[in-house]
């Protein structure tokens, strides 16, 4: 019987004790975000230097909600990489509230996360407050991965708090191994986007086989 497992009881420390997850820190085991990426053309590049020039200006009227993040940063990263398209699909998954008490005062966010294919999953933090870091959603994700049918391919996921960017991936097996990307960020100069792009369009190439 498959086991249901509450967003708010989730963390790392039950998906170790429940699941024996076991982060690897080896470069060699995440290799996919690193080689054999596509490139992408100037019009790609034109239209991801205007998300990043919309998200900064965004920057300049907090807060930064969640719907915004998504409306503003991930889903034009979604249109230009024709992740709309066949043989793609995108579905929401549940969303979660997260919370953290500031002195007398409980700060809320969200997590949403879209599926694009079985094994890759984009998640959405809502980024109200620094603290609402990629930590916030990592356990939501890895638990979301860990449903993938596909037990002998390798799953992967994005995780997206508008700022920042980094990737996840997943094995499964009687001990689940993870690993994390460097994390990307917006304020970085040049524009990392192009990278995130890449690195999605390498990672749907490899679920597409």
């Amino acid at each position: 019987m498959t086991q249901t497992i509450p967003a708010k009881v989730i963390d790392l420390r039950y998906l170790i004790d429940k699941f024996g997850i076991q982060l690897v820190l080896d470069g060699s085991f995440f290799r996919e975000w690193q080689e054999d990426l596509p490139e992408i053309n100037d019009l790609d590049k034109q239209l991801l230097d205007k998300v990043k020039a919309g998200y900064l200006n965004l920057l300049n009227y907090p807060p930064l909600l969640e719907n915004v993040v998504r409306m503003a940063v991930v889903d034009p990263l979604l249109f230009i990489g024709d992740f709309y398209l066949a043989t793609f699909y995108v579905k929401s998954e549940e969303s979660i509230d997260i919370a953290v008490p500031d002195e007398d005062v409980i700060i809320k966010g969200r997590i949403n996360t879209l599926v694009l294919k079985e094994q890759l999953w984009v998640m959405i933090i809502e980024s109200k407050r620094a603290s609402f870091s990629v930590e916030q959603g990592l356990a939501q994700i890895v638990a979301y991965m860990l449903r993938n049918p596909y037990t002998d391919k390798p799953s992967f996921g994005m995780i997206a708090t508008g700022s920042e960017f980094i990737f996840v991936k997943l094995v499964k097996g009687n001990s689940p191994r993870y690993a994390l990307s460097k994390g990307f960020l917006m304020r970085n100069p040049g524009n990392e986007l192009y990278d995130v792009l890449r690195i999605l369009k390498r990672l749907t190439q490899l679920v597409s086989t």
